[in-house]
């Protein structure tokens, strides 16, 4: 199909994005492997697109006990990433090569995919299990959500509607500890069906969050089994709620057992 009519501004700064986004029905445009898609089945009908690609805003960092990775930085940025590579950040760009194909990793953004907030999203547990939060601009001020409070419900998010996702934050974990991203995809689509991210410190104790199984993605606050016994499931045609919930628990148990040994190789 053909997206509907619209107007088209390419941004030049941030302060330049920022100052179109106050216009009532203007959308946000990064890598646009989401929103086209949308788009053009007219799912989303933006009155103004606002194309952030050219801006500064990529880029994956280390300082002050934290890690800061760019809106824009690409899924193949992530990938490639020697930095997380380490056992305590591997989940980020274990799941990074994952997503789509070659071309979607090209041009597809991590804020893009957040700021998206598709049920079925891969890196959003990850986050969680970390415990990242997203920055937020707007032309009067700056604001850090976590990420357990940014994702709303399916394609919803607690981005207010003159902001930008501009950065995400992700606390270093301590030395000894591993991380670990497993899914489960359906084999046309390649998103998850059920997917979980798995953070295992050096005492022991873990951090499990799930996507593709619910509403939103979200945090594991029990033992395992039992959360998800006890957890909201949808079924579709192409799992039912049993199976899903079936396959969730088999991808956390996965990433557990990869996180669990990357521990021991950290420490």
């Amino acid at each position: 199909m053909i997206p509907a009519a619209l107007r088209y501004m390419r941004a030049g700064s941030v302060e330049e994005a920022l100052a179109a986004l106050v216009e009532p029905g203007a959308q946000t445009l990064a890598g646009g492997q989401s929103l086209v898609s949308v788009m053009k089945l007219r799912l989303a009908r933006p009155e103004l697109v606002v194309d952030i690609s050219r801006l500064e805003l990529a880029g994956i960092e280390t300082a002050d006990g934290e890690l800061r990775v760019g809106a824009l930085t690409t899924w193949a940025d992530l990938a490639g990433s020697a930095e997380l590579r380490r056992p305590a950040l591997a989940a980020i760009s274990e799941c990074a090569a994952g997503i789509g194909d070659l071309q979607v990793r090209n041009r597809g953004t991590i804020g893009g995919s957040l700021a998206h907030a598709d049920p079925a999203s891969d890196m959003p547990a990850v986050l969680l299990a970390l415990g990242a939060s997203v920055v937020l601009k707007s032309a009067a001020a700056e604001r850090t959500v976590e990420t357990r409070d940014f994702f709303l419900g399916p394609f919803t998010t607690a981005i207010a509607p003159a902001e930008l996702l501009t950065g995400i934050v992700v606390p270093l974990p301590a030395t000894g500890s591993g991380s670990a991203y497993a899914s489960v995809e359906h084999p046309a689509s390649g998103f998850a069906l059920a997917g979980a991210a798995a953070l295992v410190r050096p005492d022991g104790s873990t951090s499990v969050a799930v996507t593709g199984i619910g509403a939103t993605p979200f945090l594991l606050d029990a033992e395992p089994r039992e959360a998800l016994a006890g957890a909201e499931v949808f079924g579709d045609r192409f799992a039912p709620v049993a199976y899903r919930r079936h396959l969730a628990e088999i991808v956390v148990e996965r990433a557990l057992t990869s996180a669990g040994a990357r521990a021991k190789e950290d420490a």
